[in-house]
């Protein structure tokens, strides 16, 4: 594990790019978060990121998040990003404060009545392929819809938007255009369901500027802050 001091040096660094990146787009720096990933790293991650004054990390293993929770500070939030198995839902909904990768209707309403039986209101951001990568997991423009329908009618669910992973190319374009996908997917699902999905999760340290350029609202970031993984991940979350 790197030093806090090298972990407060990164975070500058990807502040200063972020905040760059938000001019360029002409946006306020503060309507962007950075969201500190914390997988394969052990609990000291997470607890660099609390002293250096962030409220939440993300995780991609539910497991994991659940072994390093208890020893955390009880204000940090956790919020899960990687792919949810149906199997693992109520360890996700007791242990994650949001849950982004909200994928299929069928995980939706499984999470709305575990959440109801657990008497908690679930933060979700919808997982959407707005890449058309078949390597990731998510929804096309159709099939977000009727995942947007499904969530919208849990009473346990409180939609605030939008998630999605850039296909992994070389090309900036391809970036650009996924961003720009779930822009407007978003943009135009809001406007036909009349409801506000204020965020857009998207954009990691190699692709942050063309996410802010479409309007991204969360960057998620681990190896550019915490350095080289301490050990693989192994299997979905």
């Amino acid at each position: 594990m790197i030093r806090y001091e090298e972990f407060a040096a990164h975070v500058a660094e990807v502040r200063a790019r972020i905040d760059a990146a938000c001019v360029a787009a002409g946006r306020a720096p503060c309507s962007v978060t950075l969201l500190p990933v914390t997988k394969s790293h052990p609990v000291d991650a997470a607890l660099y990121a609390q002293r250096n004054g962030f409220a939440a990390v993300g995780e991609n293993r539910v497991q994991e998040a659940a072994e390093k929770r208890p020893l955390t500070p009880a204000g940090l939030r956790w919020e899960l990003i990687g792919h949810l198995q149906s199997n693992k839902a109520r360890l996700a909904v007791a242990t994650f404060d949001r849950i982004q990768s909200v994928d299929s209707p069928d995980l939706a309403k499984r999470l709305d009545r575990i959440a109801g039986e657990a008497g908690k209101n679930l933060p979700v951001l919808l997982q959407a392929n707005a890449g058309a990568d078949p390597a990731k997991f998510g929804a096309d423009f159709d099939g977000l819809a009727a995942l947007l329908d499904a969530a919208l009618s849990c009473p346990h669910l409180s939609v605030e938007g939008l998630m999605t992973i850039a296909p992994l190319d070389d090309h900036p374009d391809v970036a650009r255009r996924c961003f720009d996908n779930l822009r407007s997917w978003r943009d135009a699902l809001a406007g036909s369901r009349k409801v506000a999905l204020p965020e857009l999760s998207m954009g990691m340290s190699g692709d942050l500027e063309h996410a802010i350029a479409a309007g991204s609202t969360m960057i998620r970031v681990g190896t550019a802050l915490f350095g080289a993984r301490e050990y693989p991940a192994a299997g979905p979350a």
